[in-house]
């Protein structure tokens, strides 16, 4: 943990990289880190709890004594790879797919945040993708279906192939897009593993391995997402939620250590 948070501490002040003609400045400063042995593969919060990910199983942990105070286990056979949640209500809405077995599926699992029983189901099947995440935003859903090359992956998908989606609330496909060129060519042989819409009205995304979150814009025209900036983050993509308590704050999670990490992002300045 000590070198944990040593390297944590040497990002407190992290320049912004920038895409095109933008030139964003600003810091990330680490604000707190929890261990939790769940997260592997993202967090959720809420203003009392935050919640761990990993795979087939999640803890509960109350946010102001670091206590695990609750969680849930599914059999790995049907809950293959939850890959990311968050909290909407009572209810924790999380993103699965049988990732890395093929035919690739996908699913849209909730559970009750104040028992952690699993609820109810959606299933998209096969087709798209695997869905790495799922935001409710401005009265739609907002998925990421991710393809991967090599293991994993569908041919001929490859990673170039991953889709944004905006659905209505039952589910039906309204719009899609392909993330910028760039943003592809940094998330490696793999793809986007966190994504939510930030309240300036841009899509925060993170890869898989990068320490860099994106800030994406909906194109004013044609079916790619523009890329405006990226924060250098303290900890290797994976899936995020922002903060419930404050403001241009962020969860991430350290997977080598198995540890929740609170972040404070200033917005990019503009010249």
């Amino acid at each position: 943990m000590k070198h944990l948070l040593s390297a944590l501490a040497a990002l407190v002040f992290a320049p912004l990289c920038h895409a095109a003609d933008l030139s964003p400045t600003g810091t990330v400063t680490v604000i707190r880190t929890l261990p939790a042995k769940e997260a592997t593969q993202g967090v959720a919060n809420d203003r009392q709890f935050l919640y761990a990910i990993q795979n087939s199983t999640i803890g509960k942990y109350d946010r102001q004594t670091g206590k695990r105070v609750g969680g849930w286990s599914g059999d790995p056979a049907i809950f293959i790879h939850i890959n990311s949640c968050e909290v909407q209500g009572t209810e924790l809405v999380c993103a699965m797919s049988d990732y890395p077995h093929l035919p690739m599926w996908s699913s849209v699992e909730w559970f009750d945040t104040r028992t952690m029983q699993h609820t109810r189901t959606h299933s998209f099947g096969p087709g798209r993708g695997s869905l790495t995440w799922i935001d409710w935003h401005d009265g739609s859903w907002w998925a990421c279906f991710a393809n991967y090359d090599g293991d994993g992956g569908e041919a001929p998908r490859d990673h170039r192939s991953t889709l944004l989606v905006r659905m209505d609330p039952r589910f039906s496909t309204q719009e899609q897009w392909l993330f910028p060129e760039d943003v592809l060519e940094r998330f490696g042989h793999h793809s986007a593993s966190g994504g939510h819409w930030g309240q300036d009205g841009l899509l925060y995304v993170t890869g898989h391995d990068a320490q860099e979150l994106y800030a994406l814009q909906l194109p004013q025209a044609g079916g790619r997402l523009r890329h405006v900036a990226t924060y250098q983050l303290p900890t290797h993509g994976q899936a995020f939620d922002w903060d419930a308590l404050a403001a241009n704050r962020l969860w991430t999670i350290d997977r080598q250590t198995q540890t929740l990490v609170n972040s404070q992002l200033s917005r990019p300045s503009m010249h």
